[in-house]
């Protein structure tokens, strides 16, 4: 498929700069055998007894950092992943690119060494003695690129969801910020379950598809885990004619990985996955989707086009803008129901 396949144009104002008032309170889009409006909290409406919630419940760290050459060039630093105690690996914004071996200094005046360069990402070497300490003290919630203002104390707690407790993402598995407690609760009663696994989020996320032929496109790698319980109840619930209901698209790709890499009998695993889900692609475990409206020509809106299809996903695409949906991270969610196959 070509890239232009996945181009559209959406207002400006559309693209939500805050989180809606309450978690549950942003719209929803069900899309089953047709498309219906409503809103997040009514989402139970659309699920049954003996489904089960698949929630990412990686944790975004303080991953935005602003230094400054020794010239005085100002840098901006966003970190992709945490290598050890004082190493991390990033993406940099300055008006120059700054040279390996060159020196950068925090607004703490820590010092970080430029230690090498692959494609768009740095190797970076904080002199200090715990990296996550750092993060605490003078890190930024790291909002993405098309948010157009600087971190507030609220994104503190809503660029986070309410069962993030495994450190590691620099960006928010952003499906899950609509779940609140009470709602979480509210579907166990109903005999809706969750489990949890973890893929911590890179900030190679945000970054678009270029290849024309979108075959062609490598995506980034990130990690993930599944542990033993959460592989038991998914086993269980399929067992029994329950769905599987993935909380975002890093939900999908690790659940999908896993599969794969068990030959389609899903395994307790720790592992980096480069999945990249497109049109033709063969779901395994995942029945229905919960996600947000993505970027035109991103990888993640591929994996909604391959999950219901391409013309559904243009309908549900041109419906959200005709009906005012707010899109991406703090934006509003779909339900989305997995294409019959032919």
């Amino acid at each position: 498929m070509q890239l232009s396949d996945f181009e559209f144009d959406l207002p400006k104002s559309l693209i939500a700069q805050n989180p809606a008032k309450t978690r549950t309170g942003s719209r929803l889009l069900v899309a089953q055998s047709h498309i219906l409006d409503t809103y997040f909290q009514k989402i139970a409406d659309f699920l049954k007894p003996g489904d089960l919630l698949v929630l990412n419940n990686t944790k975004v760290i303080p991953a935005r950092l602003f230094a400054s050459k020794i010239s005085g060039g100002k840098v901006e630093i966003m970190l992709e992943r945490i290598l050890g105690k004082n190493q991390a690996i990033a993406m940099i914004k300055a008006s120059r690119a700054p040279k390996i071996d060159s020196i950068l200094l925090l607004e703490n005046g820590v010092k970080i060494k430029v230690l090498s360069k692959n494609e768009s990402f740095y190797t970076l070497d904080f002199r200090t003695n715990s990296l996550p300490d750092l993060l605490d003290e003078i890190g930024h919630i790291p909002l993405p690129p098309y948010i157009s203002r600087a971190d507030e104390a609220e994104d503190l707690s809503r660029y986070q969801t309410v069962f993030a407790t495994q450190n590691g993402a620099v960006a928010a598995p952003t499906a899950g910020l609509h779940f609140d407690q009470e709602l979480l609760k509210s579907l166990q009663q109903q005999g809706i379950q969750h489990c949890f696994i973890t893929l911590h989020i890179g900030a190679g996320t945000f970054q678009p598809v270029k290849s024309a032929v979108i075959e062609n496109h490598k995506m980034h790698s990130e990690y993930f885990e599944i542990g033993q319980a959460s592989v038991d109840i998914i086993k269980q619930t399929k067992a029994a004619g329950g769905r599987i209901i993935a909380v975002g698209t890093t939900a999908v790709r690790s659940l999908e990985s896993a599969a794969m890499t068990g030959n389609g009998k899903l395994k307790a695993m720790r592992r980096e996955t480069d999945i990249f889900i497109y049109p033709g692609f063969k779901f395994q475990l995942v029945d229905l989707l919960i996600t947000n409206f993505h970027l035109p020509k991103s990888s993640l809106l591929m994996l909604v086009s391959a999950f219901v299809g391409h013309q559904k996903m243009l309908q549900i695409y041109q419906h959200a803008i005709a009906k005012k949906y707010r899109f991406f991270s703090y934006g509003d969610a779909m339900l989305l129901e997995l294409k019959a196959s032919k």
